[in-house]
């Protein structure tokens, strides 16, 4: 009898293709029938599980800025129930009511908000509105319908975990009482005061004036989750972080999911650079495949909110100096008796593919200086070099492009804001690895030497000040004033 029990399931699912054959139209009828038909949500003689966390997913939709309402799920249960007894012809209309519903949240999910923008460099990363088949046929391939599903895997992870952190913060956080809390009045743990009470009343916390363990306990956890030192200690950065009120971090929390939306799901391969954290994370196959720590831009030389296909690395790279700091750093150091051979620099006549060098002395560096006069400068390959052994190419006009880097240092530090735009890597060799199967590796001592992908990887450079923790979410500084809040 054990033997019998799959053709039995066979046979089921074959006539719930039949059933499907006959009703399906439309933009559905190319996915199920280069598959025979076959159905996805129907297990042996019943709608399976996948169905289940469908109903979940829209139940919970409001998350995503989306009516429940516009999914009928209602009627998705009703149709669900009718083929209870298993007849096939209940099934394929489940089946095709489930499909419709699951493409329509689907691309729903994926759209893009009007008011946040990326520049997109390459016709491969620009957003586009996903046909139903094509959907379907990608729910289809993962190794679970029902995990696909439960985890929204044609979301970003980045995005589904700060959705479901922005639960745990609005009931942790964003129902408090938005009461302004005195600043410029010294509130440490053992004192009491009317401003105490009204820092108490502000972490909903029960009445009384005293800093005692309970408000040192709360303090330390609203620090913990917007950025700040867990200190316990009411300074002036948590009164201000406070004051700013429920509202600001709502705003903000809607506008980082904005932003998070923008980048793929796992089941693509690509790299994501996040600018505000200065963290990098790349992704195959369904999962996060590793993450470092990078340099991103500083305030006044800000890293861009763009994407492109990232096409080559560049072996043993020249680093050409941004004029502004040939003008500030090379021109004072030359007429302070510096020499450009001395430093490993070289002055070029142009910004062609091959410029002819200039001798130094054939350069007015006073007026370099003094910003009257431009000139290329830049730096050999070498250890000393700042893009270090290597830098992955995503072709650009603001000359952007991440990069291997000397400056170890700066990597150590908290705050790593420290370079005029491009992507300092914490460890470009690995990811060169991931890039290529195996580490890249010059040919020569040749300078450089460009090595094409195997495929080109898309990179998305975006800029997130809500970020995702192991226990719920955390504020970060809007270093570049992108939030305008």
């Amino acid at each position: 009898m054990a033997a019998a029990q799959p053709d039995a399931a066979q046979a089921a699912k074959s006539s719930v293709a039949a059933e499907i054959r006959a009703q399906v139209g439309g933009k559905y009828k190319n996915f199920y029938g280069r598959r025979g038909y076959w159905p996805i949500w129907v297990d042996q003689d019943r709608i399976g599980p996948q169905a289940d966390a469908l109903l979940a997913l829209i139940e919970d939709s409001g998350a995503d800025g989306l009516d429940p309402d516009d999914y009928d799920p209602q009627e998705l249960k009703q149709r669900i129930a009718a083929a209870d007894n298993g007849d096939p012809k209940a099934l394929a209309r489940a089946e095709l009511a489930l499909s419709r519903a699951f493409t329509d949240i689907v691309a729903d999910m994926r759209r893009p908000a009007r008011d946040v923008r990326m520049r997109y460099l390459d016709k491969e990363v620009e957003p586009q509105e996903a046909e139903p088949s094509e959907i379907l046929r990608v729910a289809a391939l993962a190794p679970s319908l029902s995990d696909y599903v439960r985890d929204a895997g044609w979301m970003s992870p980045l995005y589904m975990r700060l959705r479901n952190a922005r639960a745990r913060y609005d009931a942790q956080w964003a129902q408090l009482p938005d009461l302004p809390v005195p600043e410029g009045v010294r509130m440490r743990p053992g004192g009491r005061s009317d401003a105490i009470a009204m820092l108490r009343e502000r972490l909903g916390l029960a009445g009384g004036d005293a800093y005692d363990k309970a408000l040192v306990a709360r303090v330390k956890a609203f620090q913990g989750d917007h950025g700040l030192k867990p200190d316990g200690v009411a300074g002036a950065m948590t009164i201000a972080a406070l004051n700013k009120g429920p509202g600001h971090y709502r705003r903000a929390l809607a506008l980082n999911l904005e932003r998070a939306r923008l980048l793929p799901g796992p089941w693509t391969r690509h790299v994501v650079v996040d600018a505000a954290s200065a963290q990098l994370w790349y992704y195959s196959k369904g999962a996060l495949d590793g993450s470092m720590k990078v340099v991103a831009g500083t305030k006044e030389t800000q890293t861009p909110f763009m994407a492109g296909m990232i096409r080559y690395a560049t072996l043993n790279p020249y680093w050409n100096i941004p004029p502004d700091l040939v003008a500030n750093k090379v021109a004072p150091k030359i007429l302070d008796g510096g020499s450009l051979k001395a430093m490993r620099y070289e002055a070029l006549a142009d910004w062609s593919v091959n410029p002819a060098p200039l001798a130094q002395s054939a350069i007015d560096w006073d007026a370099v200086a003094a910003g009257r006069q431009e000139v290329r400068v830049r730096q050999l390959p070498g250890g000393s070099n700042a893009m270090g052994k290597v830098k992955f190419m995503f072709p650009n006009n603001l000359g952007i492009y991440l990069h291997d880097t000397p400056q170890r240092n700066l990597l150590a530090k908290d705050d790593r804001h420290f370079s005029n735009g491009c992507v300092r890597l914490e460890d470009a060799q690995r990811l060169g690895r991931w890039f290529f199967g195996e580490t890249p590796k010059a040919k020569s001592d040749a300078p450089e030497q460009h090595v094409p992908l195997p495929q080109p990887v898309p990179v998305y450079l975006t800029y997130l000040t809500a970020v995702p923790t192991k226990d719920g979410v955390t504020f970060l500084p809007d270093v570049y004033g992108r939030d305008g809040d």
